[in-house]
């Protein structure tokens, strides 16, 4: 691990981040609502929103099988979220070509992220990860800000999201010099140091986590309108949740060389809490304000632990970060979607008293891990 990255490879990491996470904000805030102007019932933008992570679950296993992720697979993923962003185009008045753009889109993006992951934390020092990937988070925002007050229509929507992709391809292109593996990992058989039965509970906790997160990704634009707030002010929501991640990644550096389970526990538990306020008082704005506080723990810090700590526990370092970005935003995104879409057709009120319920699993899980492991 490099102690000084260049600082063309930090400008990099920072510019990849930017475009990218610039990208899902227009996916997750803003697709979803268009997607519901454009006729799509609540349990279609569910399973259009589950397509996309069901592939980031899916690939791990076929990369295992052929022994990792190679930078040819890189670059063809990078080629593929242009293609499937400029499919949106000609898919989004059926909902069964639009629902395999999705798949596409999914498949791209599940091999991207987890790759230049790897990358930024096999270059720079983990306490400075959180400085890098704050860029993120600067495009999650600045595109929730502007997007907030000039969207209109779903087309409009598809051009921010194309132009965003080629971004990302052309930044994730200059990226893929600095990996210095030329071919894919050697896969490990359940014998060896990568296995998922080992630790189960790890997984678990992981995958109920980010299954919690599905209302809220997929259904908290149109929870707050619903109840009266903007979808301006609701942007700012989304904006006010950034900057307090913002935060947390710029000064996180001194907690992530401490106890990695500890902060990850701290997190889950702190998600539990912020589902049931928004469940409590689905009209108060202040109550929306400091659930979004929340984000900055049991999203910032909470990802930034979960990927070291994954890091350190295996030795096969891509597919294991492949599989992270698989189980959590792949599977559980998938669940997660799926599940809240009819939650919130059935009940919309009790839709965040349910991810709290979920949250709380997935508490229960990552102590049963800690157990485990204290005990070898």
């Amino acid at each position: 691990m490099s102690a000084s990255p260049s600082p063309r490879l930090f400008g990099l990491l920072g510019a990849f981040y930017l475009s990218y996470f610039a990208l899902v904000g227009v996916y997750i805030i803003f697709l979803p609502k268009m997607l519901l102007l454009s006729g799509y019932s609540p349990a279609q933008v569910g399973a259009v929103f589950a397509a996309s992570p069901t592939m980031r679950f899916l690939l791990p296993f076929l990369f295992r099988r052929m022994g990792g992720v190679g930078r040819s697979v890189y670059l063809g993923a990078l080629f593929l979220a242009l293609v499937a962003a400029l499919l949106f185009f000609f898919t989004l008045s059926s909902f069964p070509a639009f629902f395999l753009a999705n798949l596409l889109y999914g498949a791209a993006m599940g091999v991207i992220l987890p790759y230049v992951d790897t990358i930024a934390l096999h270059r720079i020092q983990r306490e400075r990860y959180g400085k890098v990937r704050l860029w993120g988070s600067i495009g999650f925002m600045a595109i929730a800000l502007w997007l907030g007050r000039v969207l209109e229509t779903p087309l409009q929507s598809l051009v921010y999201l194309a132009v965003l992709a080629a971004l990302v391809v052309l930044v994730g292109l200059s990226l893929a010099r600095y990996d210095t593996e030329e071919r894919p990992e050697p896969a490990e058989g359940e014998e060896g140091s990568f296995s998922l039965l080992r630790y189960w509970a790890l997984w678990g906790s992981l995958l109920l986590l980010q299954m919690s997160f599905g209302g809220f990704y997929n259904f908290f634009t149109i929870y707050e309108t619903a109840h009266g707030i903007s979808l301006e002010t609701t942007s700012w929501l989304w904006s006010f949740g950034v900057l307090c991640e913002i935060a947390m990644l710029y000064w996180q550096g001194p907690l992530l060389r401490r106890d990695l389970l500890g902060l990850i526990e701290f997190a889950i538990a702190t998600t539990v809490l912020r589902w049931g306020i928004l469940w409590l008082w689905p009209d108060s704005l202040a109550a929306a304000f400091l659930s979004q506080s929340l984000h900055a723990i049991n999203f910032a810090l909470y990802y930034s632990a979960s990927i070291a700590y994954i890091y350190d526990l295996y030795t096969q370092k891509k597919l294991a970060q492949q599989f992270f970005l698989g189980i959590t935003f792949g599977l559980g995104g998938a669940l997660g979607a799926m599940i809240a879409g009819r939650v919130y057709e059935a009940a919309p009120g009790e839709l965040f008293l349910f991810e709290a319920l979920v949250a709380l699993l997935s508490w229960f899980l990552i102590r049963i891990h800690r157990r485990r492991r204290a005990h070898g």
